[in-house]
């Protein structure tokens, strides 16, 4: 009980960011056809075009690593008091959203580039927390 009070506020940050990045990789599998044709238009008159089937792929592979990473991370933290696993985890998932920040600024959606940046603010304060 004392490594889950010691270290609520990384916890709750990393069950925030499984959440998150397990759910995101969920969906893209349940409906990759309605995601790859969502993603496929929204870059279609980028340079990112040619690529959509491979950079959300990618996106993937990456967001279930963020998530899994995270999950890992918080047994590690009640477990063991160990930081090392749930670091790793916030800090691919600042990967992934930097990604999607990447794809979303190319496309010119500042609006989805703005939501991204919120939860860009708490991945990377996870990353500072899980650092000390």
């Amino acid at each position: 009980m004392i490594n889950i009070t010691s270290n609520i506020t990384e916890i709750l940050i990393l069950l925030f960011l499984l959440i998150t990045f397990l759910q995101s990789g969920f969906d893209k599998l349940r409906n990759w056809t309605g995601n790859f044709n969502f993603v496929k238009e929204h870059f279609s008159k980028t340079p990112l075009r040619n690529w959509v089937r491979v950079l959300l792929l990618t996106i993937l592979v990456v967001e279930f690593l963020s998530g899994i990473l995270s999950g890992i991370g918080v047994f590690e933290l009640i477990a063991n008091n160990d930081k090392s696993v749930g670091l790793l985890g916030a800090i691919s998932s600042c990967v992934a959203l930097l990604m999607l920040l990447f794809g979303q600024r190319v496309a010119k959606d500042y609006a989805g580039a703005l939501t991204i940046t919120c939860y860009f603010i708490v991945a990377i304060f996870g990353v500072f927390l899980l650092n000390l």
